[in-house]
């Protein structure tokens, strides 16, 4: 069975779409500045404004809805300075129904509702869109409850960019997502969570890559959920997440550092996981009436390294799932205290599985996990199309090292990138348009597993598709300019 997973163009070039000269004002906010506080100067903020908060402690619980940027004249929400630029309160700001919105270098601190809340104010027709969340820190919430430092609600087309979520709420996540869609969260650190990233609500075409969890929680990553009917969204969804990409993640501690939870085509693959306390994953459905509901199905698990120090993990597969759909495969097993496990009690039978051999990374207790040159990981792995570039941004083999890290920089098989190329619509159905390369110009598709199912010359920008289902696939476009290879988005 043939997995396509999501990884959004979209949000991969949110930076390119920004663009200094298109900024019209800056709204100084701070002590002495023309704003006292965040919420007057945003409200004032129009499509190419930067509202600029300098060094202080601003308490406020504030809120703000309705304000819109536009494509290449973004509102740019920011800190002077990370470290000093503190937002206190019982929540830091909320923002509802707001699009092209950039907020970076501030420290949001001490909560007890929720850190920062971003949604569409409860019009699920009209979601929040295109949100980039840049150099953020969020620190020790106070609250224990179901409390969340990062809470997205009904949003489209975002990024989460170089963000650390450290000390988080016992009963609350890292980052918590419901029906947010084309989204990616990626080279940011969570530590000590009750759990990191819960996606769940419909939440779809969701890439959580580059980052470090440490001590995430008991679910560090629960991709899926339990959510009430009334807040799927959009309306009538019958699972809680589905076509996720998790790859090239560092995991250290926790309970269980991934649980699928009515959950559908997500993929976990080409990570390190160090030291998992009771489960190295779960396979659970929350949502249990499966009249409506989709079970727990269709999801892979490969190419990751498992490396036990204080206990042999095992497989948690609870009632109403569909534990033997999985695909699981070409993932490494190690114990330190017990050479010859030959890893836990899977749903189904393992293809390629690597046993009882040490992986021989730099020093995996500390995070440093590039495998020596002669560990049993290298080459190893699947290949998929999707994942292209490790923990380090270094390119993967074909076929790829099992794990986070790749032994080294890739080069003959696969293809470099050259430059960015801006296809539309997307995401599309029946028709893509090519207007950065001049026709003619030859272009091939590939599914996620590399299999080929277009090879065609274009003589305009219009290349028509066939028939495909909903997915992720990669475009190949060579023609007078070569540029590299493009996802595209399939609904």
């Amino acid at each position: 069975m043939v997995l396509r997973i999501l990884l959004s163009a979209t949000v991969l070039i949110l930076s390119l779409l920004m663009s200094d000269a298109d900024a019209q004002r800056v709204l100084e906010v701070g002590p002495g500045k023309t704003y006292s506080d965040p919420q007057a100067a945003l409200l004032q903020a129009v499509a190419g404004d930067t509202v600029r908060l300098f060094p202080a402690s601003y308490t406020g619980n504030y809120y703000v809805s309705n304000i819109h940027g536009r494509p290449g004249a973004w509102i740019t929400f920011e800190g002077t300075d990370r470290s000093s630029v503190i937002l206190r309160g019982t929540q830091s700001i909320q923002m509802s129904e707001i699009s092209y919105v950039h907020i970076r270098r501030m420290t949001i601190r001490g909560q007890s509702a929720n850190g920062m809340n971003i949604d569409d104010g409860g019009t699920f027709e009209t979601p929040s869109h295109h949100i980039r969340f840049e150099e953020l820190s969020f620190e020790d919430m106070n609250a224990t409850g179901n409390n969340d430092m990062l809470k997205l609600s009904g949003i489209d087309t975002f990024e989460v960019h170089q963000c650390t979520f450290i000390n988080g709420s016992a009963g609350g996540s890292g980052i918590d997502m419901v029906g947010c869609h084309e989204g990616q969260i990626h080279h940011s650190r969570f530590v000590n969570q009750g759990n990191s990233i819960q996606v769940k609500g419909g939440c779809r075409f969701v890439t959580i890559d580059k980052n470090d969890f440490i001590n995430g929680g008991d679910r560090t990553l629960n991709l899926g959920g339990s959510t009430g009917i009334a807040y799927f969204r959009p309306a009538g969804i019958n699972y809680e997440a589905a076509d996720l990409l998790v790859h090239s993640n560092y995991f250290s501690g926790s309970q269980a550092p991934v649980a699928f939870v009515g959950s559908r085509r997500v993929q976990v693959s080409n990570n390190t996981f160090y030291n998992p306390t009771k489960w190295i994953f779960r396979i659970l459905q929350e949502s249990q009436d499966t009249s409506f509901f989709l079970s727990c199905a269709n999801n892979i698990f490969s190419n990751n390294i498992v490396y036990a120090q204080s206990v042999d993990p095992t497989v948690n597969i609870g009632p109403y799932t569909s534990s033997a759909t999985f695909d699981i495969r070409n993932n490494l097993w190690y114990s330190a205290r017990n050479l010859g496990w030959r890893g836990p009690a899977l749903p189904v039978t393992e293809t390629n599985g690597q046993y009882a051999l040490n992986p021989m990374l730099e020093d995996i207790a500390n995070g440093l996990i590039r495998p020596a040159a002669q560990s049993p990981v290298r080459g190893k792995g699947q290949y998929y199309r999707a994942i292209i570039e490790d923990h380090y941004n270094q390119k993967y083999n074909n076929p790829p090292s099992i794990g986070a890290v790749e032994f080294q920089i890739a080069s003959a098989n696969r293809e470099e990138q050259n430059s960015v190329c801006a296809i539309y619509p997307m995401p599309c159905h029946d028709h893509i348009m090519i207007p950065c390369v001049s026709p003619p110009f030859r272009y091939r598709l590939f599914n996620l597993y590399g299999q080929q199912l277009m090879d065609g010359i274009s003589n305009n920008e219009t290349v028509m598709l066939p028939a495909l289902p909903a997915g992720m696939y990669q475009l190949l476009i060579e023609g007078p300019t070569t540029v590299s290879p493009q996802r595209i988005i399939v609904y």
